[in-house]
């Protein structure tokens, strides 16, 4: 069922933490985050993609790598889309910690018509033109699905800082478009969250305490990479979920941007 399509926006620039953590722990920081932060219109709502990749998988290797700078592409639409409902066909850039994401709205069958056959858009845009660079410098095809559930929580003193929380995180190779559902393999195991905190300037003083007194720590996390490297038989997630505060301690980076 399509949803609601958020506000469109074509061009973010932010830094984005991760963090992982079981139904418990989400709870009693939902608890926490009342008095500060308030749930978005949208509610909970399906956010369905498609990560292109090259017939070796370049990108997402390139990515698990942990490079200074990496880069993806996505198709993505909110709830599972018709073929004249709205999409966004977003490159993702990542420096250090800095995200940039550029992306322009189009139809499903405009966005299929450009990837798959290369019929380009009529309305021309600089984003347009990045995008037209991507697509000429890798050979790209339809690599994986993946969607989830999301909660978006904004703060209200400070609208631009924003925490999501995703759940159900799931994954498919197989009936690749994003008109056939939202259906897929868990990547985490039931009751599990993950929370990213998207930050223009620095970390509310308050948020940095909640983390602190309830010991969450980020993490280097990708849906896209955990995916990839669980196919390849790592156990390197099953291992970070394991692991208990004392040690994501020992391992955790900065809070503050």
């Amino acid at each position: 069922m399509e949803r609601t399509t958020p506000a469109f926006a074509a061009v973010f620039n932010r830094c984005e933490k991760k963090y992982l953590m079981p139904e418990t722990v989400y709870q009693r920081l939902r608890q926490r985050l009342k008095p500060y932060m308030e749930q978005d219109a949208y509610g909970l709502h399906t956010i369905c993609n498609i990560y292109y990749d090259t017939p070796d998988n370049l990108l997402i290797r390139r990515s698990i790598e942990k490079p200074l700078y990496k880069e993806k592409l996505r198709l993505r639409s909110y709830g599972v889309p018709a073929p004249d409902s709205a999409v966004y066909l977003e490159i993702k850039k990542k420096y250090g910690d800095i995200v940039n994401k550029r992306r322009i709205q189009l139809t499903l069958q405009d966005a299929y018509l450009y990837l798959d056959q290369g019929v380009r858009p009529a309305e021309d845009s600089q984003i347009l033109r990045e995008l037209d660079f991507f697509l000429a410098r890798y050979p790209l095809h339809r690599s994986i699905c993946i969607a989830y559930d999301r909660v978006a929580l904004f703060a209200r003193q400070d609208p631009e800082f924003r925490v999501t929380f995703d759940r159900n995180i799931r994954s498919r190779r197989t009936r690749m478009g994003l008109e056939n559902g939202d259906a897929g393999r868990p990547l985490l195991p039931h009751g599990w969250y993950l929370m990213e905190t998207k930050i223009l300037g620095a970390t509310p003083l308050w948020f940095v305490r909640i983390l602190s007194d309830l010991r969450i720590y980020p993490v280097s996390f990708s849906k896209y990479g955990s995916i990839y490297k669980k196919e390849l038989g790592s156990t390197e997630l099953e291992a970070l979920l394991s692991r208990g505060p004392d040690e994501q301690t020992e391992n955790r980076r900065k809070i503050v941007c």
